[in-house]
Protein backbone atom coordinates (compact mmCIF):
# COMPACT_ATOMS: atom_id res chain seq x y z
CA UNK A 1 0.00 0.00 0.00
CA UNK A 2 1.03 3.58 -0.49
CA UNK A 3 0.36 6.96 1.04
CA UNK A 4 0.60 9.75 -1.50
CA UNK A 5 1.06 13.18 0.05
CA UNK A 6 0.40 16.08 -2.29
CA UNK A 7 1.72 19.56 -1.53
CA UNK A 8 0.37 22.47 -3.55
CA UNK A 9 2.91 24.57 -5.46
CA UNK A 10 0.47 27.27 -6.56
CA UNK A 11 -2.10 29.55 -4.88
CA UNK A 12 -5.36 27.86 -3.86
CA UNK A 13 -7.25 29.76 -6.58
CA UNK A 14 -5.20 27.90 -9.20
CA UNK A 15 -5.80 24.60 -7.40
CA UNK A 16 -9.57 25.10 -7.41
CA UNK A 17 -9.63 25.57 -11.19
CA UNK A 18 -8.44 21.97 -11.60
CA UNK A 19 -10.47 20.25 -8.87
CA UNK A 20 -13.24 18.90 -11.20
CA UNK A 21 -10.62 17.23 -13.43
CA UNK A 22 -8.72 15.96 -10.38
CA UNK A 23 -11.93 14.49 -8.94
CA UNK A 24 -12.55 12.63 -12.22
CA UNK A 25 -9.02 11.25 -12.04
CA UNK A 26 -9.63 10.10 -8.45
CA UNK A 27 -12.94 8.47 -9.37
CA UNK A 28 -11.31 6.50 -12.18
CA UNK A 29 -8.99 4.82 -9.71
CA UNK A 30 -11.66 4.40 -7.02
CA UNK A 31 -13.68 2.55 -9.66
CA UNK A 32 -10.61 0.43 -10.48
CA UNK A 33 -10.29 -0.49 -6.78
CA UNK A 34 -6.86 1.11 -6.37
CA UNK A 35 -7.69 4.24 -4.37
CA UNK A 36 -9.01 3.59 -0.88
CA UNK A 37 -9.33 7.08 0.62
CA UNK A 38 -8.41 10.64 -0.26
CA UNK A 39 -8.92 14.14 1.04
CA UNK A 40 -7.56 17.58 1.79
CA UNK A 41 -4.88 18.35 4.33
CA UNK A 42 -5.78 20.77 7.08
CA UNK A 43 -4.62 23.46 6.76
CA UNK A 44 -5.33 23.30 3.03
CA UNK A 45 -1.78 22.90 1.75
CA UNK A 46 -2.39 19.76 -0.29
CA UNK A 47 -4.01 16.38 0.00
CA UNK A 48 -3.52 12.70 0.78
CA UNK A 49 -4.42 9.58 -1.19
CA UNK A 50 -4.24 6.04 0.18
CA UNK A 51 -3.65 3.61 -2.65
CA UNK A 52 -3.29 -0.11 -3.19
CA UNK A 53 -1.12 -0.39 -6.28
CA UNK A 54 0.94 -3.40 -7.32
CA UNK A 55 4.19 -1.40 -7.32
CA UNK A 56 5.64 2.06 -6.86
CA UNK A 57 6.38 2.15 -10.60
CA UNK A 58 2.70 1.50 -11.37
CA UNK A 59 1.69 4.25 -8.94
CA UNK A 60 4.13 6.72 -10.49
CA UNK A 61 2.58 5.94 -13.89
CA UNK A 62 -0.93 6.57 -12.48
CA UNK A 63 0.12 9.90 -10.93
CA UNK A 64 1.21 11.16 -14.34
CA UNK A 65 -2.50 11.14 -15.31
CA UNK A 66 -3.50 13.45 -12.46
CA UNK A 67 -4.36 16.95 -13.72
CA UNK A 68 -2.55 18.30 -10.63
CA UNK A 69 0.60 16.65 -11.99
CA UNK A 70 -0.03 17.58 -15.62
CA UNK A 71 -0.56 21.27 -14.76
CA UNK A 72 2.22 21.31 -12.13
CA UNK A 73 -0.22 22.12 -9.32
CA UNK A 74 1.32 19.81 -6.71
CA UNK A 75 4.41 17.89 -5.68
CA UNK A 76 3.96 14.23 -4.74
CA UNK A 77 5.65 12.34 -1.93
CA UNK A 78 5.07 8.57 -2.02
CA UNK A 79 5.49 6.38 1.05
CA UNK A 80 5.12 2.63 0.74
CA UNK A 81 3.96 0.73 3.80
CA UNK A 82 2.96 -2.80 4.68
CA UNK A 83 -0.01 -2.92 7.06
CA UNK A 84 0.67 -5.35 9.89
CA UNK A 85 -2.07 -4.26 12.28
CA UNK A 86 -5.46 -2.99 11.18
CA UNK A 87 -9.17 -2.97 11.95
CA UNK A 88 -10.92 -6.07 10.59
CA UNK A 89 -13.19 -3.81 8.48
CA UNK A 90 -10.06 -2.69 6.63
CA UNK A 91 -9.03 -6.28 5.79
CA UNK A 92 -10.70 -6.28 2.37
CA UNK A 93 -8.21 -3.62 1.25
CA UNK A 94 -5.20 -5.56 2.50
CA UNK A 95 -5.87 -8.92 0.89
CA UNK A 96 -5.38 -9.50 -2.82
Amino acid sequence: MFIISLTYKVPIENVEQHIPEHNSFLQKYYNAGLFIASGRKEPRTGGVIICKASSKNKLEYIIKEDPFHIHQIADYDITEFIPTKYNENFKIFIED
